[in-house]
């Protein structure tokens, strides 16, 4: 709520009440923006944790895959081309980031809405509405959607950008595989995300597999050429599954 624009609104009623008060933090994680609220708004407060989770739901399978940073864009887009999917969630580090990769996949005929907090809650509500009735594939977001949306039925999580807490990783994930269904999750790794994925693994006590897809190389790997928009939410049957593409585990 506070990356949406709510912070400056909080700050002013907290002005306004009285210093001798009972405060409540309720939050999902606590990554340091929000240590930084609780330090200036509550005194000596103390902590409760409950039900903390700190490993993946058993029904998402998911992977890293390696890429240089000038190959991030050609691999996503190989991997929208190599799994069947019914709906994806991308997500991404920021909002110029995400503007840009929605901007990339649209150019290649995908259905795509885009969420994060510069847009308007009347665009939010649209694409999120959008999203739920299949009018789009794809939704690209900010961390705004990992967690507290309501939407079910992804089959894919896509991390674009590494997460920076371990936390969000945990969070981003889990929008696939909700309800006992199976969902696959894949994050593209440059060199310079190693520390923030080491400190994932820290946290869910297990080494994340790496994989590479044979289809890609930055040789052999080319955009689509046809002009025909996807059909929206249509299982391309010549396409392998996600668990089933063509992918090798790396060294």
């Amino acid at each position: 709520m506070l990356d949406m624009g709510f912070l400056p609104d909080v700050r002013r009623i907290l002005d306004k009440v009285p210093r001798d008060r009972h405060t409540s933090l309720f939050s999902a994680t606590i990554p340091p923006q929000i240590e930084t609220l609780i330090k200036w708004a509550m005194r000596a407060p103390q902590t409760i944790e409950i039900g903390a989770r700190r490993t993946p739901a058993e029904t998402v399978k998911h992977v890293i895959y390696p890429v240089a940073e000038s190959q991030k864009s050609d691999l996503l887009r190989a991997l929208l081309d190599s799994v069947n999917y019914d709906s994806v969630i991308i997500f991404c580090r920021t909002k110029h980031g995400a503007d840009r990769v929605a901007g990339l996949l649209k150019k290649n005929n995908h259905a795509v809405a885009v969420l994060h907090s510069n847009r308007t809650q009347k665009e939010r509500e649209q694409a999120l509405q959008g999203f739920r009735d299949g009018k789009y594939e794809v939704l690209v977001a900010t961390d705004i959607a990992a967690r507290g949306l309501d939407i079910a039925d992804v089959s894919h999580v896509i991390n674009y950008d590494v997460p920076q807490h371990p936390e969000a990783y945990i969070h981003r994930i889990g929008r696939t595989g909700r309800a006992e269904a199976s969902g696959d999750a894949f994050t593209l790794m440059v060199a310079e995300d190693s520390p923030h994925v080491a400190s994932i693994e820290r946290f869910i006590s297990k080494k994340i597999e790496r994989i590479k897809l044979d289809t890609f190389s930055a040789s052999n790997w080319r955009p689509s050429t046809t002009n025909t928009p996807r059909s929206s939410r249509k299982a391309n049957p010549a396409r392998p599954s996600a668990t089933n593409a063509k992918s090798r585990v790396c060294g």
